[in-house]
């Protein structure tokens, strides 16, 4: 079981195959854990009940419920549906329907790799590439049908965020601590691609707010920002579609783990449930991501003001780090067994995903619904994500890690965080006429 949760991470940035050689080496250790010890009692069990629809019944949910490494997490869902049918408070729903994504995220990912395993991986990537960060994608739909253009943003670039500075310096600093005496090394081919990309979402992020600063007038300047942000997500998601050809057929034994007598040794892997059943189960926790994601956007303003906390502070350090904690802990646990290859595949494959694919494909949605969304992150924000970005590449340049290297992104992190709390709520009236007094008042004492 341990082996089948191991590649769910890896097809999140369509690396199933590629890793095939460092899923075989943690195999025997993972399914010694106490945990897969408890799922086989419970196959036991259900081995034991007579009828053969009910039993089926059983072990899909015990692979597909029970397997999720956040599995006690399902528990906040009814409750969130609950406090919303009964009128709780809605920070009590927004913040259950939080914790009811996380173990949703994960399954989706899980089961896409069992799919996968029926369609190939051509197919599983493309698969992976609208279903891998599933709950993102639909909470930025919810918002766009709501106008929030602002939660939209703050989720995704938070997401950008989290994977390239907190999951990835979590997991240097992990695997740095526990390999204390000697340097984690990792193949630098799938960093240099990763980083290529995500300088190519970062130029595109970065003209449409350089061109607001161009001195053109504002309404012109908002037309050509919004045709040029349409223009650059066609160009992204031509670039992440290509990327997927380059990795999955053209250049995929670039990211294949070369080892023959491994592989003339290892039994090939199977599914562990039919393409229907994965089928039927992604469908329906796609429908109930898409309840709690409804759930979370009408709420969280409410939970801003309740808390006393921004909404820019909520879906860019919050949302995303209970939204993908069980990619985080997947990768922090690969780190720890000095497998950084495949950390690297979690981290930077998903902001990867999220740059290049779910950001272009919301504004080509909004697009088609009518709704003026740009790749326009304001300055802090663009800020953020350029300082990101180019602290992940320059930390990934040497295919060697220690523990500083993650300390250090994870503390970028928590100034990035600190400052997001700190800015409470935008500029207001009053502080904007204390801007504006002052330049009016030279300018009448000049006259």
């Amino acid at each position: 079981m341990g082996s089948r949760q191991d590649q769910a991470w890896l097809l999140e940035s369509g690396n199933l195959e590629g890793s095939s050689r460092e899923i075989q080496h943690g195999r025997e250790a993972q399914n010694m854990s106490s945990s897969s010890l408890l799922k086989e009692s419970v196959l036991k069990l259900v081995s034991k009940v007579q009828c053969g629809l009910v039993r089926n019944v059983l072990a899909n949910l015990q692979k597909v419920i029970l397997g999720a490494r956040l599995s006690v997490l399902f528990l906040a869902i009814p409750l969130a549906i609950i406090a919303q049918c009964y009128g709780f408070g809605k920070p009590w729903i927004f913040a259950l329907s939080l914790l009811g994504l996380a173990p949703l995220a994960e399954r989706v990912s899980f089961l896409t790799e069992q799919i996968a395993y029926f369609t190939g991986p051509t197919v599983g990537g493309l698969l992976n590439a609208t279903c891998g960060n599933a709950s993102e994608l639909i909470i930025a739909i919810f918002a766009l049908s709501q106008h929030k253009i602002d939660v939209v943003k703050y989720s995704l670039l938070g997401s950008v965020l989290s994977n390239l500075l907190l999951v990835l310096g979590t997991s240097l600093f992990c695997g740095g601590i526990t390999n204390l005496r000697s340097e984690q090394k990792y193949d630098r081919r799938q960093a240099d691609v990763n980083s290529i990309l995500l300088l190519l979402a970062l130029l595109c992020n970065l003209l449409p707010l350089l061109f607001k600063y161009a001195g053109a007038s504002a309404a012109l300047s908002a037309d050509s920002t919004l045709c040029m942000s349409r223009a650059s997500s066609v160009v992204m998601l031509i670039a992440y579609f290509s990327y997927l050809l380059f990795q999955l057929w053209t250049h995929r034994q670039l990211f294949e783990a070369q080892d023959e007598d491994e592989d003339a040794d290892s039994s090939e892997e199977e599914a562990v449930i039919g393409f229907w059943s994965g089928f039927a189960w992604l469908v329906g926790m796609t429908v109930i991501i898409g309840f709690l994601s409804e759930y979370v956007v009408r709420t969280i303003e409410d939970a801003s003001d309740s808390w006393g906390l921004s909404v820019s502070f909520l879906g860019i350090i919050l949302l995303p780090i209970v939204g993908n904690a069980a990619e985080h802990a997947g990768a922090i646990t690969f780190a720890f067994k000095n497998k950084l290859d495949l950390s690297l595949v979690v981290a930077l494959g998903s902001a990867t995903q999220i740059s290049m694919f779910v950001v272009p494909l919301c504004v080509i949605v909004a697009w088609i619904m009518g709704i003026g969304m740009d790749l326009n992150f304001n300055l802090l924000e663009t800020g953020s994500l350029t300082l990101a970005i180019l602290v992940t590449a320059f930390t990934l340049q040497d295919g060697t890690s220690h523990y500083l290297k993650g300390l250090v992104l994870m503390l970028c992190y928590i100034v990035i965080a600190a400052c997001f709390f700190v800015l409470r709520t935008p500029l207001n009236q009053a502080d904007i006429s204390n801007v504006t007094v002052k330049p009016a008042t030279d300018a009448i004492l000049r006259a």
